[in-house]
């Protein structure tokens, strides 16, 4: 590597329920945007989990496993943007101390928050035909996930496809202000 300062990456932080289309947006955006991006899901942090059935844990140890597991996953997207990559986050911003310690731990990244939206109706739609989700828990993030009130960038999944959106937000990178949503909660809510 050269002596000189190495870049960071931009983190674009697509925050929404689950089911919401976060994942399509992030692969259209991998399609669409100019330089290469990561895309980092929380989901493929999940998927690494050993999941014999004599690792079964009780409610308790699964929670903790997660909140480790979350915390890891903050601390790895980090690392990413660190060391220059642009990333595409997909996440679920469900618990305040998630948004807390991305805040912390995101420190002086270029983070574009970006709120992506569906309604009620459309995400239990969408987790009935996929099967693989409990049925209700889009619906049941959806007032903790967009309480933070202040993203760099919003998409409506409703109506809108993933390339759409993906569009939107490409067009949006550059007529962005200097100051993020980011930045802004950050001095909000950890002074």
């Amino acid at each position: 590597m050269s002596s000189a300062t190495p870049r960071t990456g931009q983190v674009l932080f697509l925050n929404g329920t689950s089911s919401s289309g976060k994942s399509s947006i992030a692969e259209q955006l991998l399609l669409v945007l100019d330089r290469p991006f990561f895309h980092m899901p929380v989901d493929a942090i999940n998927a690494m989990r050993a999941r014999q059935r004599s690792l079964e844990l009780d409610p308790d140890e699964l929670a903790t496993v997660l909140t480790r597991t979350r915390a890891g996953f903050h601390r790895a997207v980090a690392g990413m943007a660190r060391a220059g990559n642009d990333l595409v986050v997909d996440y679920v911003l469900s618990e305040q101390w998630r948004l807390l310690d991305c805040l912390t731990v995101l420190s002086g990244l270029d983070v574009v928050f970006i709120g992506v939206r569906c309604s009620a109706q459309e995400l239990a739609r969408r987790e009935k035909a996929r099967g693989d989700r409990q049925l209700g828990q889009a619906a049941a993030q959806l007032g903790q996930v967009h309480s933070y009130g202040n993203y760099d960038i919003e998409c409506d999944t409703t109506t809108a496809s993933p390339r759409d959106c993906a569009l939107t937000i490409k067009q949006s990178l550059d007529h962005l202000p200097t100051s993020r949503a980011f930045d802004r909660l950050r001095s909000e809510l950890l002074g």
